[in-house]
């Protein structure tokens, strides 16, 4: 059962219905958002999930995540060869950064620039490069929608010289085409889609099927439509796919994941 599930983004323009031309392209990545402890406390199945997946959003502070936690998130994934791409946040550490807030553009970059530098400390430290810029929860869903406040995070994306993960077909991509930045779009198995093709961001994270997931996955490599949760059929272009760690069974979703990624 789902619990406080609010629309994530608004609809993308790619989540139509589809068609028999494939979306995925030849190679596909695993990603997962990581480091969202604090101190002795840790939400997620890192240590696992780091042997099957191939790329770590590390969060940077203000959703979650301290010094230390970050500094062990980025050791964990030097040391298992994962790529490490920055997973800034709202300042919002009581509603894990999934409550929207009223932002002007220069505060948005603000915030993703101070949160990017933090986790570039720990990359040098550990001899690893940036990897790309996902934002987290609502900030993911609020550049989605509004091109001003994207084209503040595509900004620093582009400071940075990486690319951004988003949804293809809203302002991430538009706004990070039109600005000559890298863009890599994610299929998501462990949230549902709305009729739209919009997120549905769940404030608690709850198990999902793992046979569920790889079916999804199976189905868009083949170029098959990914269903929504009334049943219309949405075309999503992805070039990455995204596993939660903080969910519960996320290591068995993100096995069922690579397998199916690993037949291909």
């Amino acid at each position: 059962m789902q619990t406080n599930v609010t629309p994530g983004t608004p609809a993308p323009s790619a989540a139509v219905p589809s068609s028999p031309a494939a979306s995925a392209p030849k190679t596909v990545l695993l990603n997962s958002d990581m480091g969202e402890g604090v101190g002795l406390h840790e939400f997620g199945n890192d240590e696992q999930l780091m042997r099957i997946i191939d790329v770590a959003n590390v969060a940077c502070g203000y959703h979650a995540g301290d010094p230390d936690v970050m500094n062990r998130t980025v050791e964990l994934a030097a040391e298992h060869g994962v790529a490490v791409g920055a997973h800034p946040g709202l300042p919002d550490p009581v509603g894990f950064g999934r409550r929207r807030m009223v932002l002007r553009p220069e505060e948005v970059e603000s915030i993703i620039l101070y949160q990017t530098g933090a986790l570039t400390a720990f990359l040098s430290k550990h001899g690893l490069e940036l990897n790309h810029i996902k934002p987290h929860g609502a900030l993911y869903g609020m550049l989605a929608g509004d091109e001003d406040l994207m084209e503040a995070a595509a900004g620093t994306a582009k400071l940075f010289g990486v690319p951004f993960f988003g949804l293809a077909g809203t302002a991430h991509e538009t706004v990070c085409k039109s600005m000559g930045v890298d863009f890599i779009p994610e299929l998501y198995v462990d949230l549902n889609y709305g009729p739209g093709g919009e997120l549905l961001i769940q404030r608690r994270p709850a198990p999902t099927n793992p046979d569920a997931a790889a079916d999804r996955v199976r189905k868009a490599l083949d170029g098959g439509p990914v269903l929504a949760v009334d049943g219309t059929e949405l075309d999503i272009t992805f070039g990455s796919i995204c596993v939660h760690s903080d969910a519960p069974n996320s290591v068995d979703v993100a096995t069922a994941v690579r397998s199916v990624l690993n037949a291909r």
